[in-house]
């Protein structure tokens, strides 16, 4: 298969991989550290923003290594706001015509692995990549983001969430990880003690959404800024938008065949959640269960969660924070 990367001798990449772990261990040495939410190793801070170590390393490696082409798209998010529905729609939209949605690998393969993140599986010089389809996903903020990225003419969409419902979806779900004999018990009022704090992965929440907005009305050719809320009230209208964005938008034939229709089925939350992929199989990063990526996909789940004390204080958070920017969430 083609890459986009230039291969080297593996000594030369064995090398290269010696003198950045190094490189890191001397970064990470120096950085604030964090409640890392029971788990065993710290959140570091880098740059205004918190990591788990893996993922740093991966951001770091990806910042030196990675090579963005103009035909990229790169689809952006924080953790748990819509991160796995949207690289469904993007794959099926962009693969249509050589799969439908009876033949489509996202019938039998989960969103994360049709669609790859950048820090965990493009960051290296031995990567290879599908040339055919040129899509990939990161949680990095925008000012991490690798500058071939940001100086290539590829497309970034983003999408995010009410706080109230990123903040449960990612709780819970860090709930469910394989637990280590390492790990502490984090209830759910230490979780928002510390996401009110910005404490979370790729956190501050609210900064990392706010990166993207600013960008995205620099840039509103470069960068197409989603809402999950929005979305969900009027998907088909904003696939048609995603397909228009990226540059493969529908044709009058196929919109008189209900091709955006029979994408949104197929990538619907009830569709993806019941196939035996996503019910019974293995993510390949800690052993996490493919069925913990899909819990409800519903808006306003997080009334069955926080008190009204505990919504009133994010929202005040979110309306300081995006004070003056134009944005509501």
């Amino acid at each position: 298969m083609e890459s986009f990367f230039h291969s080297q001798p593996i000594s030369t990449e064995k090398e290269n991989g010696d003198l950045l772990s190094k490189s890191f261990q001397d970064i990470i040495s120096t950085l604030p550290k964090g409640n890392p939410w029971g788990f065993p190793d710290h959140f570091l801070q880098y740059h205004g923003f918190w990591h788990s170590s893996v993922f740093l390393q991966g951001i770091l490696s990806a910042q030196q290594q990675f090579q963005a082409q103009p035909a990229d798209i790169i689809l952006c998010s924080a953790p748990k706001t819509g991160t796995t529905w949207l690289k469904s729609l993007t794959y099926a939209t962009i693969t249509r015509t050589s799969y439908d949605d009876s033949t489509s690998p996202l019938l039998s393969k989960m969103p994360h692995d049709v669609v790859p993140f950048m820090e965990l599986d493009h960051a290296h010089f031995s990567t290879h990549r599908d040339l055919g389809i040129p899509v990939l996903a990161t949680h990095m903020p925008y000012s991490a983001l690798p500058k071939s990225v940001t100086d290539s003419g590829c497309k970034i969409v983003y999408i995010c969430r009410d706080p109230k419902d990123s903040f449960v979806s990612l709780y819970l779900f860090v709930s469910k990880y394989p637990k280590s004999e390492n790990m502490q018990t984090f209830n759910l009022d230490e979780a928002f003690e510390q996401f009110c704090r910005g404490v979370c992965w790729y956190g501050p929440y609210w900064d990392h959404v706010l990166e993207f907005w600013k960008a995205s009305l620099e840039h509103p050719d470069k960068i197409l800024f989603l809402k999950y809320e929005e979305m969900s009230d009027d998907t088909i209208l904003y696939v048609k938008r995603l397909a228009e964005f990226i540059g493969c938008p529908f044709s009058s034939e196929e919109e008189e065949k209900g091709v955006p229709e029979k994408i949104v089925k197929m990538c619907s939350f009830e569709n993806l959640s019941n196939l035996e992929v996503n019910k019974n199989g293995k993510h390949r990063v800690r052993g996490m269960e493919n069925a913990n990526f899909f819990r409800k996909g519903k808006v306003g789940d997080w009334e069955n969660w926080l008190t009204p004390e505990m919504a009133a204080r994010l929202d005040q958070i979110t309306m300081q924070k995006l004070s003056g920017s134009g944005l509501t969430l």
